[in-house]
């Protein structure tokens, strides 16, 4: 990175986030030049809490947690203002916000390109990730390192990612399948990565992917249909 301060950009999904969005947004720290949070069609009061806690706030009426990534990332393209890392945050307050210092930190400091943050079984509260999550980070990590060789243990959405690599991927996934599109083309792209470890704890109200076995399955389908996909490509 440039000796200069990067200008950070954080974009936030959120589905029905009232109470947790204006936590999330007032401890991200204040090296961040902008906020963004794209409410993904809520009903409830999201839109308003986040403009009070000081962020953009853009709507995506089609539901899906990549198109509401993909909104996030329409909106920078057309800032005047330059951008130099992304990073992207659940709304659900699971994560720590403070910690996007140590996230980028990487980026900044040694170059890196793309930087997990990686929910550690060691600072996981109790219950903050489900069984049928544990096991499918386990098995979608296990087979990138069978296919790809690669060094990730976690698909958290925790992430930082130097905006010109980002806009080189061509994302595409709509749903549930953006977090590991986006490490699968960073694998195929030879990006540099790194995991950190970050502390996670348990969501304000219930997950909309994890909380329903219906959510749980096409979260999963989604993820090996990535996998398989640049697994067998030539």
């Amino acid at each position: 990175m440039q000796s200069t301060k990067p200008i950070i950009r954080v974009i936030i999904p959120a589905y029905n986030e009232a109470d947790s969005i204006p936590l999330v947004i007032n401890d991200i720290p204040s090296v961040v030049t902008e906020v963004i949070v794209v409410s993904n069609n809520s009903s409830d009061d999201t839109i308003i809490n986040a403009q009070n806690a000081g962020a953009t706030v853009l709507e995506e009426l089609q539901r899906g947690y990549g198109y509401a990534c993909l909104k996030g990332m329409e909106y920078v393209s057309q800032l005047k203002d330059s951008t130099d890392i992304i990073v992207f945050l659940d709304g659900d307050f699971s994560d720590y916000p403070e910690q996007l210092t140590e996230l980028i930190q990487p980026i900044v400091d040694d170059d890196i390109d793309f930087v997990i943050g990686a929910r550690v079984k060691s600072l996981r509260e109790k219950g903050s990730m489900t069984v049928p999550q544990i096991f499918g980070n386990w098995l979608a990590t296990t087979l990138m390192s069978i296919l790809f060789k690669s060094r990730f243990t976690d698909l958290g959405p925790f992430r930082a990612i130097k905006y010109d690599k980002l806009l080189a991927l061509d994302m595409q996934d709509k749903t549930y399948g953006w977090t590991v599109e986006m490490q699968l083309k960073a694998l195929r792209k030879k990006y540099s990565y790194v995991e950190k470890p970050m502390k996670y704890r348990n969501r304000i109200g219930v997950s909309k992917v994890s909380g329903t076995v219906k959510g749980a399955i096409f979260a999963g389908v989604k993820i090996l249909t990535w996998i398989f996909k640049y697994g067998f490509k030539k």
